[in-house]
């Protein structure tokens, strides 16, 4: 059967036309969406049938078995003729006057769709999410495995249909859709800086010495020394400065340092400050020779008797 002196097929519209890119009728503004522009008669047959609006067609590059979808702008075209946007012909391998099907069909409205840009250069753009919501007001339905176009600033950009539910191809006219991200094709991913073996084995070593302890203070450790300008007759061991464990015998030390200092400096005042009457100068001139000439180890310290005064002898300046 005939109509117009085109085949169709039964209730179905299916009609085949030479399609041409829009450049040809100066229609610019069918590059930003996915419609086409038919001839009167299309029009005709599609109101005799009363299909769905709206109107949506399945088309097809026999030679190249290329499956695409679209909707339709205007009836305006010649006989036998379509108008497509040119990006829809390089998804389909069409070139001008290449022989295209088109059909009638009623797609799901679309719940879900993933895109993916085929540069990062969308990326950049200020919010490209609101550029892509713009563009697809001009679309009616998407088809997965299709690059749509998406003119902003005077550039072109492609993106790819990667995914679509709830089929593989939608409907996209009055529909909350939800919209996914893909990295863009030319994505890659940061290198991880990789640290070398050497610094890494020095960095443990730092880690694994540990810090050396600093001294503590340790009060009173200095040597003593007579008065008179002799030598001292007992000689203090070295002090060790080990920790607060070792402070008692450094303690001790520094006691006896101190009692045979004092005893010294008391025999150099009875000595050489002081007048000893009697038979208590013999006494202390033989406990000083004594004591030059044999040294005597140190003693524990004793109580020293509390002075009591008036206690002393008398005697008499005549004699």
């Amino acid at each position: 059967m005939f109509f117009n002196g085109y085949p169709y097929h039964g209730t179905s519209f299916e009609q085949t036309y030479r399609c041409y890119p829009a450049s040809f009728i100066e229609k610019p503004q069918l590059e930003s969406g996915d419609k086409i522009i038919m001839p009167p008669s299309a029009l005709d047959r599609l109101a005799s049938l009363h299909i769905d609006y709206p109107m949506l067609f399945e088309l097809r590059n026999g030679a190249s078995e290329r499956v695409s979808h679209c909707g339709v702008l205007e009836f305006i075209a010649e006989e036998g003729m379509i108008y497509m946007p040119y990006w829809m012909m390089e998804n389909m391998l069409l070139q001008e006057g290449d022989v295209v099907r088109v059909k009638n069909v009623t797609l799901p409205k679309g719940t879900y769709v993933k895109l993916q840009p085929h540069t990062m250069d969308f990326l950049d753009i200020s919010n490209p999410k609101a550029i892509l919501e713009t563009t697809l007001r001009n679309f009616s339905c998407l088809t997965t495995g299709d690059s749509i176009m998406v003119a902003y600033n005077n550039k072109k950009y492609y993106i790819d249909i990667i995914e679509s539910k709830p089929a593989n191809a939608i409907s996209i006219i009055e529909t909350d859709c939800e919209v996914d991200f893909a990295p863009p094709l030319d994505y890659k991913e940061p290198q991880k800086a990789v640290m070398p073996i050497s610094s890494g084995k020095k960095a443990q070593e730092a880690v694994e010495t540990p810090a050396e302890p600093e001294p503590k203070f340790n009060p009173f450790t200095g040597t003593g020394r007579r008065l008179d300008g002799k030598p001292l007759s007992y000689q203090p061991p070295p002090v060790s400065y080990s920790g607060s464990k070792d402070m008692k015998p450094d303690a001790q030390n520094v006691n006896s340092q101190s009692s045979a200092a004092s005893s010294s400096r008391s025999n150099a005042q009875q000595s050489h400050g002081k007048l000893v009457f009697g038979s208590n100068a013999n006494r202390t001139k033989e406990t000083e020779k004594a004591k030059e000439s044999k040294p005597e180890p140190p003693k524990e310290e004793k109580e020293e008797p509390k002075f009591q005064p008036f206690t002393g002898k008398k005697y008499s300046l005549r004699g």
